[in-house]
């Protein structure tokens, strides 16, 4: 059986498009959110997606399986908040394993069942991603303005953290780790430390590979805490990623200038996953699946990409037709990294 690593040699790979966009369309009250489980809860917990995965995981197996259909080869986990930190806003800290255990399960279920539905399709080539998100706090940058030295969390919570769900990620069942949207570098420091010791001090798993996904918040070229785009591949490639790549906050046309120069230095391979171009005045995305599936035939032509997909506001029909522009385009060479001088 292939691994990903020889896929990725062979064939650009697909991964999913936007959860919350699809989880909006389910058009879901407080009742669908709280199931009988949270009926009591004494906190609003609409918009709180990440615990859909234990109150309607049918809803969010069918999202996976919808991708699946479209072409997707990689699935993320409905995991972008399931920390302890992310989840003090709805007082669910004490979920936090439990959703991503049940969110891993979730997306296996949904390529258990692609497979049954699609026997001819080549086993062990559809993969789990433990979605990994940045978190609501950061450790770069103070959220008081007049005390710029102030931290809402330190690098150890950020660490223990992280911890917690790549542990309930593992346990889940996932084949990859993505720590994705990265606007804070210091914080995915955290999480590379957190995969690193959960691996170190459980040897009976076998090290996953681990995708990194930063975010370009403007046509600066730099994430949010200030750096460029070669920093901040400089920053995490001790991890030895599967990939480095971008996600989220500008569209294909907005982010091609910056993965045309990710693919310039990345020695591992790049994944890119824009949104569907820029939002509206009223913050939804208008970007027709047809325009996403041409730009991202682009920078397939171009040589740029070994793995691409969409985030906000992309859905299967955005899936679709990326995995239909790209399936017949070889996927961009690794480069030969010069390790010494000599």
């Amino acid at each position: 059986m292939k691994t990903i690593h020889d896929c990725l040699q062979e064939r650009i790979l697909v991964i999913d498009g936007a959860m919350g966009t699809m989880i909006q369309r389910h058009k879901l009250t407080e009742a669908d959110y709280r199931g009988e489980r949270f009926n009591d809860w004494p906190s609003d917990v609409k918009g709180n997606n990440d615990l859909l995965n234990l109150t309607r995981p049918d809803i969010i197996t069918g999202i996976h399986k919808e991708y699946l259909e479209a072409g997707a080869d990689i699935i993320e986990t409905n995991t972008f908040s399931s920390t302890v930190i992310a989840m003090a806003d709805y007082d669910m800290q004490s979920l936090a394993y439990e959703l991503n255990v049940a969110a891993a399960r979730c997306a296996r279920k949904a390529i258990d069942e692609y497979y049954a539905a699609h026997p001819e399709a080549a086993p062990g080539e559809k993969w789990v991603a433990g979605a990994i998100g940045p978190l609501n706090k950061t450790l770069s940058l103070s959220p008081d303005v007049n005390n710029p030295g102030f931290r809402a969390v330190t690098f150890d919570e950020v660490v223990n953290a992280y911890y917690e769900q790549v542990k309930g990620l593992v346990d889940g069942g996932v084949d990859l780790l993505l720590v994705e949207t990265i606007f804070d570098t210091l914080n995915a420091k955290g999480a590379i430390y957190a995969i690193k010791k959960y691996f170190r001090e459980h040897p009976e798993h076998q090290q996953l590979p681990v995708m990194i996904s930063g975010t370009i918040t403007d046509a600066s070229g730099r994430t949010l805490s200030g750096q460029t785009l070669e920093a901040f591949y400089t920053s995490v490639m001790h991890a030895k990623p599967l990939s480095v790549g971008l996600n989220c906050a500008l569209g294909a046309k907005e982010m091609r200038p910056h993965i045309e120069e990710l693919s310039q230095i990345a020695g591992c391979f790049v994944s890119a996953y824009p949104n569907a171009g820029l939002p509206n005045t009223m913050g939804e995305y208008d970007e027709n699946p047809a325009d996403t599936g041409h730009y991202l035939e682009d920078w397939a032509k171009e040589g740029f990409v070994n793995i691409v997909g969409g985030c906000c506001g992309t859905t299967p029909d955005h899936i679709k037709h990326i995995a239909e522009h790209v399936k017949t385009i070889k996927p961009r060479v690794l480069p030969v990294v010069e390790t010494s001088l000599a």
